[in-house]
């Protein structure tokens, strides 16, 4: 048998008085892609970074074709031919696309001058493999999920022989995702070997040869796909059943309430046009469509992130002027941003302070200084309701798992007492169990008469939280399925203006 491309064993990792990671094991085949999981705060991305050479480990070993190896730098761990495509963003906004593609290379040039024409050419080539993106562009006027492509366009050109893919498809539609796993078979038959991490069943189950579970930072298992279920991973990731994934919806029985929100042919005169729709209380309203379609602007043009120039929005039957985010935030209405490390939390704050920020005059004395004591029951408060796993709200937010951010971004919004939560993609890239707790927690907040909308990408949240949904085809709202009609077909036809649906409620 071929010595393993890379072995970790006995591996452990200290944060302070923290173990992050404590004696795992791990090995990559040759031309295998093999896929690691475990919920957020397991240990995967940790580990992942030390393989790439951005955090050293306390113990253990590291070896490459069978040779011990210490990898020192980002620099070292390209040397070595590994690369490492982050789930968060990690480019230079105002460089443009070519240029963050070929960064490494361009550091290690010893000509004081750039052939722009040939870096460009050869940076199209690749990125051609992915997208039609037009590699002249800078990474700031891109959307996330272009950005994602970017990243991995960048990872691309390294030459790897080891090729770290940490949630590649959560910012992706479904064709770029399609796109990219050929390029992963073709990969893995040139002979790449491809550590996967994803929370995505359905992508391991299709693309992998093998998969290792983490949990609490240790190592718990390695199987072959073929020899295991999705039911099986979930439950050695968790340590424990999880039964029902999403809360139980409105009843047959049970009809909403009264309506808390209407949207009235709201429009930008850009990317989108006459939407209208109401919320009304104790249901879970959906937006899906395709990413473009339009959906993150209608969401910011209801609460002043976007200016619109048509339409109004009524909050309780009145009608709200609302030019700017904290027009919005006075009124009642908040909204959490898909990208969660960008908008919507700030790491290096303490979790009280990333919670109060939305809130500080009410924690104001009338001498302009802020209650510390107030501060932190209120960030008690959340943290317990929220079931944050924190050190202590003092901690940095950059200290949590991406779904106890994801819980303190959520807090930030709440902390507010909002009347209405418009929510983009609330559970991208977080774990199983950190989504059934996310879900279960939009459940009860509806119930309690805020009113909630959900913009989501994966199709089983859709259709497995929500109570009615709107979908949304280039800014303007195709149609509207309630509880009978929801089905992923149904949505996906309207999402590419195959079929027709009832039109979703103008308000009046």
């Amino acid at each position: 048998m071929a010595e393993p491309v890379l072995t970790i064993h006995g591996v452990t990792k200290h944060f302070g008085a923290v173990k992050a990671l404590t004696e795992v094991d791990f090995t990559l085949e040759r031309g295998e892609v093999h896929a690691l999981c475990g919920e957020n705060g397991a240990g995967k991305s940790t580990l992942m970074n030390i393989i790439a050479g951005v955090l050293q480990p306390t113990e253990g070993d590291i070896r490459v074709d069978g040779k011990a190896v210490r990898i020192a730098s980002p620099a070292a761990a390209q040397a070595l031919g590994i690369g490492l495509v982050h789930q968060e963003i990690a480019l230079c906004p105002d460089a443009t696309v070519a240029e963050n593609m070929f960064m490494a290379a361009t550091n290690r040039r010893r000509s004081p001058f750039m052939n722009y024409r040939a870096l460009e050419r050869d940076a199209q080539a690749v990125m051609n493999r992915l997208a039609a993106i037009d590699v002249r562009r800078k990474v700031a006027d891109l959307p996330i999920s272009s950005q994602q492509l970017v990243e991995i366009a960048k990872a691309l050109t390294l030459d790897c022989r080891v090729l770290i893919l940490d949630e590649p498809t959560a910012a992706l539609t479904e064709t770029e995702a399609q796109q990219l796993f050929s390029i992963i078979r073709d990969l893995k038959a040139n002979g790449i070997s491809i550590i996967y991490i994803s929370h995505r069943m359905a992508e391991i189950f299709s693309l992998c040869d093998r998969v290792t579970v983490f949990r609490d930072g240790r190592y718990v298992c390695t199987d072959r796909i073929t020899d295991i279920t999705p039911d099986d991973v979930v439950r050695r990731m968790v340590g424990r059943e999880i039964t029902q994934l999403y809360p139980d919806k409105l009843g047959a029985g049970e009809a909403p309430g009264t309506t808390i929100l209407e949207v009235d042919r709201l429009g930008d005169g850009d990317r989108f046009h006459d939407v209208g729709f109401t919320l009304r209380k104790g249901e879970i309203l959906g937006i899906g469509g395709l990413i473009g379609s339009g959906r993150t602007e209608i969401a910011e043009g209801i609460c002043g992130l976007r200016p619109h120039t048509a339409g109004r929005v009524r909050l309780h039957g009145e009608t709200q002027a609302i030019r700017s985010y904290a027009d919005a935030v006075r009124a009642g209405i908040v909204y959490l941003s898909e990208d969660r490390k960008g908008s919507g939390v700030f790491l290096d704050l303490s979790i009280a302070q990333n919670i109060s920020v939305l809130d500080l005059k009410s924690l104001t004395s009338p001498l302009g200084l802020l209650d510390g004591r107030a501060e932190a029951a209120l960030a008690e408060d959340f943290a317990k309701r929220l079931a944050v796993r924190m050190g202590g709200i003092d901690a940095p937010v950059k200290s949590l798992s991406g779904g106890n951010q994801q819980k303190v971004a959520i807090a930030k919004q709440l902390a507010v007492k909002p009347k209405v939560v418009l929510m983009d993609e609330p559970t991208r890239g977080i774990d199983v169990g950190a989504k059934t707790e996310i879900h279960r927690l939009l459940r009860e907040l509806a119930r309690s008469g805020i009113g909630i909308v959900v913009i989501s990408s994966e199709m089983p949240e859709l259709l497995g939280l929500c109570d009615r949904v709107l979908v949304v085809r280039e800014g303007r709202i195709a149609g509207e399925l309630g509880a009978e009609e929801m089905t992923e077909e149904a949505v996906i036809r309207l999402a590419s203006g195959m079929g027709t649906a009832r039109a979703a409620n103008h308000a009046a």
